[in-house]
């Protein structure tokens, strides 16, 4: 079968609120192959402890290439420990130039519970206006309906989850199985 032939793999919703002193980064569970689900109950955000420090990471793309950019990120934050914006901007450094990171296909969204970021493999690291991000095959619907929440007396929790039950109303390639890490500064 041809690359071209091939229906690639979709999915992913990930989505990271900051409000009121916490940071909350969810993501659904659904891996699709084509229009077939594979999966319902992938877990693709994460706490990681580098150093002491916690971090949340989520992540959209390939599972293999997250891991392997979650691994440098990991050894990053050990380097820089507490400095997650230094660590993330290294990463995005390396990963833009390193012939064998280049062809890694996935995005992630960190938070310490101070800095909420997106990294992506274009040398990005972009802190998100409005204190929502989002990314993934629903990200644009998830990333609307949280801003339109923002105002409201919900949490950060509460509008994550809210949001990724809209994502998960309108595309395909996400669902409601839902993991939730919250954070504080």
């Amino acid at each position: 079968m041809s690359k071209q032939e091939f229906p690639g793999w979709h999915g992913t919703t990930i989505i990271g609120v900051k409000k009121d002193g916490e940071v909350v980064i969810a993501g659904d569970g659904q891996v699709s192959l084509g229009q077939t689900v594979i999966k319902g109950t992938a877990r693709k955000v994460r706490r990681l402890s580098p150093g002491g420090f916690d971090v949340v990471a989520g992540f959209a793309g390939s599972t293999a290439d997250a891991f392997t950019l979650l691994e440098r990120l990991e050894a990053k934050l050990e380097a820089t420990p507490g400095q997650l914006a230094r660590a993330s901007v290294e990463l995005a450094k390396d990963w833009r130039t390193d012939k064998y990171l280049q062809k890694l296909e996935a995005m992630l969204i960190v938070s310490d519970g101070r800095e909420l970021l997106v990294i992506t493999g274009a040398g990005d690291v972009l802190e998100p206006e409005h204190s929502v991000a989002a990314i993934g095959s629903g990200g644009n619907y998830a990333l609307a309906a949280a801003r339109g929440m923002m105002d409201s007396d919900r949490d950060a929790e509460t509008v994550a989850r809210d949001a990724m039950k809209i994502a998960s109303d309108i595309c395909v390639y996400t669902n409601g199985n839902l993991t939730v890490e919250k954070i504080t500064q």
